[in-house]
């Protein structure tokens, strides 16, 4: 069965994403960021490069860096001989469903480092 990745999901996986990258972005910005990127897509799980302008390609490696996108090429030889390369952009549905379900994990790890550094002593920062 296909899986289906909903405005929400994706609206998460980007923020926790974001975050593991450690940047933060708004939940507005990472909602509209997911609908603007879900209307490529529509129902498909993979779209052509062609059809993106500069500034959404841009997005579309953000997102690959947050590990929610991915490439793919297909090679073909033109009936005159000649090898023409199709960039294809794909989401990582299994990364995706990591990102959203490590959203917990995420939010705890950051608390955790924080209360570490939060209960040292003042003395641990002074040079002998």
């Amino acid at each position: 069965m296909e899986v289906i990745i909903t405005v929400e999901e994706l609206t998460q996986a980007i923020k926790n994403g974001i975050r593991q990258a450690n940047r933060e972005m708004e939940e507005e910005y990472a909602n509209q960021l997911a609908l603007h990127v879900l209307n490529f897509f529509g129902c498909s799980d993979r779209i052509i490069d062609n059809i993106l302008e500069p500034e959404d390609r841009d997005t579309f490696y953000m997102l690959e860096d947050a590990g929610i996108l991915t490439t793919e090429r297909e090679e073909t030889t033109l009936y005159d001989g000649r090898e023409w390369r199709i960039h294809y952009w794909l989401f990582r549905k299994k990364r995706i469903e990591e990102l959203i379900e490590g959203n917990e994990q995420v939010e705890s790890e950051g608390k955790a480092e924080d209360s570490f550094y939060e209960d040292l002593p003042d003395e641990i920062w002074k040079r002998s």
